[in-house]
């Protein structure tokens, strides 16, 4: 049996050259599932590491109850993490969290209390802890994906969510998809809400964002965005008689 499916959440957190973070990693999501308001489990997706990371996560799984990993064999990036992640939990809510812990998994509790109204609950960095140059290129980013998807969203960006799963796992996938979770969640009719959280400075490696993939690309996936929700569908299967 998936073991996630003993956990009301599962926690996936995408792991792409973090060696350097893991015992950080270990130490805050264990004292988090102790403390969470609801049973929570942790979710490594290691996404074809060249570092010691997966041999980390190895360890840290090894000694720790609720903690959980999958590898790739190769790496396919961060939306390819998050969907492994979301297709691999049994749990009724899945989060997601990075590894860079610029965020907090204490402020998980902040989001779980509003997932009984909502399909999906987002983090707002607050008082974040960046250069002014990568706030300018977020800013603009948001901005744009804002005037294109019509979300209302106001930090897609922020590495702190959580999602029903059901809905999780009908959200259409593509690369850069996790800048686009609030709309995606919209086109099934779903609900968000945005939930101030704390924001620290990266203290371990190097991050995996630069000038490219953290203004061009977002600019880019709006017009894929747009191309899908023209084309995508919603069904729900009132009647059948398969259990008969």
């Amino acid at each position: 049996m998936n073991q996630t499916a003993n956990y009301r959440l599962t926690i996936v957190v995408p792991v792409y050259n973090e060696e350097n973070n893991i015992d950080a990693l270990e130490k805050s999501l264990g004292e988090y599932i102790k403390s969470a308001i609801c049973t929570a489990c942790v979710l490594f997706v290691d996404d074809g590491s060249k570092d010691r990371s997966l041999e980390r996560i190895k360890q840290v799984c090894s000694r720790n109850t609720g903690f959980y990993y999958i590898s790739f064999e190769k790496n396919a990036g961060l939306s390819a993490a998050i969907k492994a992640g979301i297709d691999t939990a049994c749990s009724e809510l899945v989060g997601y969290i990075d590894a860079d812990l610029q965020t907090r998994p204490e402020d998980f509790n902040l989001l779980i209390q509003h997932m009984d109204n909502h399909e999906l609950a987002a983090g707002i960095r607050a008082n974040r802890k960046d250069t002014g140059f990568k706030r300018l290129q977020s800013k603009i980013a948001n901005g744009f994906r804002r005037m294109m998807t019509h979300d209302g969203a106001t930090d897609t960006g922020c590495p702190l969510k959580i999602m029903r799963t059901d809905y999780a796992r009908r959200i259409p996938f593509f690369t850069g998809m996790h800048r686009f979770l609030p709309a995606l969640i919209q086109l099934q009719g779903g609900r968000f809400i945005e939930i101030p959280v704390q924001h620290f400075p990266r203290v371990a490696d190097q991050s995996k964002f630069n000038l490219r993939n953290r203004l061009i690309a977002p600019f880019v996936d709006c017009f894929a965005y747009r191309w899908m929700k023209k084309r995508y569908f919603n069904y729900k299967i009132e009647t059948t008689d398969l259990s008969e």
